[in-house]
This record gives structure tokens, sequence and C-alpha cells, in this order.
């Protein structure tokens, strides 16, 4: 009866209904339910790591808040060598600084600061759609002016310190600050701490240094650029970037029409002002590095940029303790520009030099210039745009030939013609003469360029390029042949690379810094870990050789040497291209340089022109021993209270008489290699480590036998020298060369030590034809 009732049948109807949207709904309910317990659960789990994290907070104190933020510099003494932001920073109170540049910095760095309490949810939630939509939402990030300060007085700026614990930290202390401190004391702090560009702290100190007057006589126009400064101090440099200054300054102006506190008229009327105008010509509060002493400039710099490469900002408040040497880093700046006893031409003659300490690669004085008045100029110390000339002999030719095909020191090697493989182009020593046949020793002690070229070819490029990359060196560019002759490389590196001789063979990156203590007491140390670059052996062998550059009596270095001190020491020119070699006199040069070492410090010394091309600026033959005499008197000078011993023979090295000369030749193998480099009659096997095209036949030595070296020269057919352009550059990827010197290097070749060698040019940065 009840089937046919329409009642039930229309009741059943709903509850079917009913049910159905049960199920259909019950899927959704459940996810929406567990979405909120999982914001639930984050949201506790990120409450508990906040409270945590917030729990370990460093102190903030008042003294934190209003001090500066210079960061100190020390030497390897612990005494304070500079100070990077001015000293005499003026500090303002609240009530002395304009409404007018309050409001500015308001509207700029955070418009909503007069309503929150430290920490700005609206401001974070705006900054994270603007990292996901791309969008600048107005010109402001997420932290406050608060957190911003906080930041600037007790933590690192480096960037490996961006974590979401120091974030924690940070908007927790920016709470306890708004709590303690009012807004117009905030406010007071923030103007007075931030880094104003040019070594100068606060807006107060930097009203004086740019219009040279005090922040109450400042106009609309500057009012705007000192606020917007902070977010990037060296970009909105006026002086420097007037067109990025002017774009940030208009940018306040905005802010401020924005927040109501000017009218679109006057921002219009700031507006139409040039950044440039009422900048001072001097400056009141001179930052402190423009009066850093002169000794330290370019040490100081090149400190920066390692401080920088490890992800901190100068102006952070930080405590940076160097390896410099100061009583190293004065004699080298006094020998440098003022030394009587060295007949520098003029003004304009450079250097480029660097000290390093042979066992752990801490760079102890660096000479970036003569003659400059410019504070962090162009540091020529670790310029790469310049070829290194024979100073490259025992690194990429001699040295991998002991260590890879064991060459003794008395292996015969030749001196006569030679044509680079594939070319028509013939490699010519200083002389324009050739020897014939000569030992290793001798080729390297009097800098003869066709045997080096010959040694390399038998070693193979790939080879030696593996026995540089050992040495610290990548190149942009493949190495070739030419590079045998003159790599592109700095001071800094040619000193560490002399470093591996001087210490048995273990190469040391080369550093600056030795601590970074920053605001919150947090320290880092840093040193480098050697590690194993060549044998024993084969460092004790060219360090043997090399001693001969500076005592023997046709070494290229003679004037090097320093009397009684056990060293060694290697010379280097580069020549002109013969497409202008008779714009200058016979035998002048475009580089000179000298690089030394004892068994603790190794000095690398590079001499010349910044603008080689121009009129007489090229290096005569007399004046390439200047980079010699410059060696000769700071080895001597930072040499006086060190040890003064001799390097030891390692027990795999074996000494043999060869007319009257000690020789050296490395256990199990007790013969020479014949040269069997290009134009040269092959036979016998391929030696260990050589080119696939080279081979070469072991000749069993006879103790106490003369040398084979036939020591007749012979005329070259060639007349005048002959400039080779090799395919290959050698730039290297670590390239910190000057824009003069690279592109006075454009056309150039280099040869060797006393000129009118060889010279290789190269595509980019000129080739090189060493003598010496």
């Amino acid at each position: 009866m009840s089937q046919n009732n329409p009642k039930n049948s229309r009741a059943e109807v709903r509850r079917g209904r009913q049910f159905s949207n049960t199920h259909k709904k019950g899927p959704f309910r459940r996810i929406f339910k567990w979405a909120l317990i999982l914001v639930g659960v984050l949201f506790l789990f990120g409450a508990g790591l906040f409270t945590y994290y917030a729990s370990s907070a460093p102190r903030i104190t008042r003294s934190a808040l209003t001090s500066d933020n210079s960061t100190k510099f020390y030497d390897a003494n612990g005494t304070v060598i500079s100070r990077l932001g001015s000293q005499n920073r003026d500090y303002v109170k609240s009530k002395n600084i304009p409404r007018t540049l309050k409001r500015a910095v308001v509207s700029i760095e955070d418009r909503r600061f007069y309503k929150h309490h430290g920490v700005d949810p609206i401001r974070i939630a705006g900054a994270a759609i603007s990292n996901l939509t791309g969008s600048s939402l107005g010109l402001q990030g997420g932290s406050t002016l608060t957190q911003q300060l906080v930041k600037l007085s007790v933590f690192s700026t480096a960037a490996s310190d961006r974590t979401f614990k120091r974030k924690a930290q940070e908007a927790w202390l920016a709470i306890k600050v708004e709590n303690r401190y009012s807004k117009s004391q905030i406010l007071e702090f923030y103007i007075n701490k931030v880094y104003m560009g040019n070594g100068v702290y606060g807006m107060q100190t930097a009203a004086e240094y740019y219009y040279d007057k005090t922040l109450n006589h400042l106009t609309l126009p500057e009012f705007a650029l000192l606020a917007g400064m902070p977010q990037s101090p060296t970009l909105y440099n006026p002086y420097k970037y007037p067109q990025y200054a002017t774009k940030r300054r208009n940018e306040v102006l905005d802010a401020m029409v924005k927040t109501k506190d000017i009218t679109e008229s006057q921002a219009q009327a700031a507006k139409n002002t040039s950044v440039k105008a009422h900048l001072s010509a001097t400056h009141a509060k001179a930052r402190t590095s423009e009066k850093t002493s002169k000794y330290i400039d370019s040490y100081l710099k090149q400190t920066i940029e390692e401080l920088e490469d490890k992800g901190y900002k100068p102006n952070s408040g930080l405590k940076v303790y160097t390896n410099l040497d100061m009583s190293a880093q004065k004699k080298l700046y006094q020998v440098s520009n003022n030394d009587p006893t060295i007949a520098y031409p003029n003004n304009r003659f450079q250097v480029g030099a660097t000290i390093v300490d042979v066992n752990n690669g801490k760079v102890v004085a660096m000479q970036g210039g003569r003659k400059t008045k410019v504070a962090f100029g162009l540091n020529r110390a670790v310029q790469t745009g310049r070829s290194s000339g024979s100073t490259a002999k025992p690194i990429m030719d001699y040295g991998p030939a002991i260590q890879y095909l064991k060459y003794p020191t008395y292996q015969p090697v030749k001196d006569t013609p030679y044509v680079y493989p594939g070319t028509d182009k013939s490699v010519y020593d200083f002389d324009n003469k050739y020897q014939g046949t000569i030992t290793m020793r001798k080729a390297l002690v009097e800098s003869r360029n066709i045997p080096a070229i010959r040694t390399l070819e038998n070693v193979g490029v790939p080879k030696a390029t593996g026995f540089l990359k050992n040495l610290g060196m990548s190149f942009s560019k493949p190495l070739e042949i030419q590079n045998g002759i003159g790599l592109y490389i700095s001071s800094e590196q040619l000193a560490a690379s002399y470093a591996a001789f001087a210490n048995g063979g273990t190469y040391y990156k080369p550093y600056l810094i030795n601590k970074i203590v920053q605001v919150n007491g947090v320290t880092h140390k840093y040193h480098q870990q050697g590690k194993r670059a060549m044998s024993p052996a084969t460092a004790f062998m060219i360090t043997n050789m090399l001693k001969g550059v500076m005592t023997d009596s046709a070494g290229s270095g003679t004037a090097a040497k320093v009397s009684g001190l056990y060293e060694a020491g290697k010379t280097g020119t580069t020549q002109y291209p013969d497409d202008y070699l008779n714009k200058v006199p016979a035998m002048s040069t475009m580089d000179s340089w000298f690089s030394g070492y004892t068994k603790n410090y190794s000095l690398a010394i590079w001499t010349g022109y910044d603008h080689q091309f121009k009129a007489n600026s090229y290096v005569t033959s007399a004046q390439t021993s200047i980079a010699q005499e410059i060696y000769k008197n700071v080895m001597g000078y930072i040499s006086e209270d060190k040890p003064n011993t001799d390097w030891t023979q390692p027990s795999d090295v074996v000494a043999t008489n060869r007319g009257g000369t000690t020789e050296y030749y490395v256990a199990g193998y007790p013969g020479t290699v014949t040269d069997n480099s290009s134009n040269q009659t092959t036979s016998g096997y391929t030696t260990e480590g050589g080119s696939s095209s080279s081979s070469a036949v072991v000749t069993q030595p006879r103790e106490n036998e003369s040398s084979s070296s036939t020591e007749s020269s012979n005329e070259s057919s060639a007349s005048t020298p002959s400039e080779q352009k090799p395919s290959g550059d050698g730039g290297n990827d670590d390239s910190n060369s000057s824009s003069a010197s690279s592109s006075s290097t454009d056309n150039g070749g280099t040869t060797p030590d006393n000129g009118g060698g060889n010279t290789n040019s190269n595509d980019n940065n000129g080739g090189t034809d060493e003598t010496q």
C-alpha cells in the first residue's frame, strides 16, 4: 500500500538526493578539513621553529643601534691599518632631522612604518607575491625599516647568512626594538647608521660630504637623493653614476607623492633639477679610504674584493684580519716609488708586484702601481693582460719536462733553426744566433727561446697545461706551443706558482684574508690546503737550475742577486711586433719581469707602461733590469730576519759531475733523452708524458763525462727578428686585466728577455717573444 503512496515516494526521492549530495560533497569536505589541519600543523611547526630560533638571537643594545658600521682592517700583527667608513661621522638627534627627510625615508623604505610593530605581515605578503609574479609592487621588499636597522646593527651581510634562522631572529629583535624605543628614536638610529657610499656613514655626514652643508639646509631633490641612496650606495653615487642616481631620486619623489607628503608639482620641480646640481667639489668629510695609507692601497683594494667574493659587504661592521706584513709592504712601496738607487725613467713607468709566503700561500705584500694618487685605482699586481715572457719557461716547459719526461738538468737540447709546426714562422733568440746542442741548464740560465719551445713540443701542450693547472692556472682558450715563452698571468699567479718550486712542490692558492669577525662575534678563519703540484725532485731540479740565472756570469738575472742569500729566479721580457719595431729603439721591449724566491718568500714583479704603444712608452734594454733591482732591494730586506737555508736534495735525485758541474737526474732514469722535437729525426721509443708525435732515446751517462753541448755560436740566417702570430691567446679565466692593459696589447707581441727574439702575437692579447 505504501508503495503506491505518492508522499512516501517523494520522501524516498528526497532521501536519495540527500544521500547522493552527501557522497558528492564528502571528499571535498575531507580534503578541506585535512588542508586546514595541515595548515595548522605547519603554523604550529613554524611558530615553534620561530620561537626556537628567537631564543638564540643575539643581544641588541643601544650602543649597537647607534654605532657606525665601518669595517676595520688589521695587518698580520693585529694592528688596525684601515677603517672603511668615516670615523668623523656626525650623529644627528631626531629633533634636528628635518621632517622632509624623515618622510622621504619612510616613503621609499617603509611607508607603513608608523602602523606596524617591527614586522609587517602585509609587507611580507606583498613581497612574497612580488617574488612569485616578478612584479615590483611599488619599490619595497619584505623587511621593515626596523628590521633593516637590526640587520645593520647585529647581523652579518654575507649572502651565506641569509637563512630562515637569521630572518626569524631579525624579526624577533625588530619586535623587541619596537617595544623598547619610539618610532622617532628608531628612525633616528637608522638615519645615522646607513652607509651612504664613498666611505660615509649617516645622512648628516653625507650631507656634508655631497653638498658641504648640514641637513637643515638641504632642498627637496637633495633630501630625495640621500633618502634613496642606502639601497645601493655605490650605484647611486651622483658623481660616478648620475643617471642611476637621478632615477633613484625620482623614485623617492614619486613615493612621497603616493604618501601625500608632497604634491605632483613639487615632485616635478624637484625632478627638473639636475642630480649633479650643487654637488661639492671638495669633501668636508672625506672617506677614510681616500686617506688610507698610500702604502696599502692596492692590498686593501684586493682584500675588499676577496671579502666580497666570500659574500660579505664591506660596510657591515666587520673586523677583517689580513695577512699583510706592513714592514714588507712599506719597503715594497718605497722601493717602487722613491728608491734613489733605481733609475726609473719617468713617473709613467709602472710596477705590479706580489710577495707570497711560500709555505702557506699568504699574500704578505702587494704593489699595484707607482706614483699614483687615485685611491683604489688599477691594481697591476693582479692584471693578467700582459705576457709574462720567459718566466713561463720553468712552469710550462722545463718543469713539465722533468716531471713527465724525467729530463736531467744536463739534458741535451737543440738551439738550432726552428719553425713552428704547420707554419713558416721561425723562432729566434734575442741575439739572433744559434748555439747548437746545449744542456737544459744552460738553455734556462741564458733564457734561450728555441730549446724551450723544442722542450715543450716534446712534453706536449696538454701535459704542460695540466702542469699549469696544478699551479692554479686555468685559461679561457687552449694554450699553444707559442705560450711556452709567454703566458698571460698576473704577478700574484706567478709568485704563487714559483712558491711551489720553493717549498718542494706544493701549491697554495694565494689569499689575503686570514680571519673575519662579524658584528655578532661569529668568527670565520681561512687558510689554504696545499696540494701536490709536482714531485719534490722536479721542484729541486728547477730550483737548482734557476739559481744559475742569478749567479752564472751568463745568467739573465744577475742584477737581482742578493749576496749570501740562497735564492732562485727567472727573468722575462716581451718584444714589440714587427710592424712596430721601427717606431722604438733597437732592443726595446714592452714588458720586463722578474720572479724569484727563497725558502721563505716568492716575489714576482712586472714593469712597463700601461699603454705600451703610445709614444715614449717602451722599456729600453737598460731599463729591463729595473724589475731585478726592485727584487734585490725588497727580497734582501724581508729576508734579514728569516732563516737562510739552502734546498735539500730529495732522496730520489742523484748528483753527477759533468764537466766540473754538479748536475742532477731522477733515480731510475740515469740517462738523457734525445731531443726529437719537430725538424729533427726521431727514433727510439715514445717518452712517458711526451706528445704523441715525439719520440726519445735514452742515453746512458758516464760519471764525470763532460757535456756534449756545442758552445760555438752561429749567426742566424735571418737579419731581423720575425713576428709570429699564434691563434691562441692564453687568456686566463681568472683575468683581472685592466682596460688599459688589455686594450694596449691588441696588436702586441712579446719577445724574450733581452728583446729582439722571436715574437708571438695573438689574436687578442699579443704573443710572446722571450729572450731572457
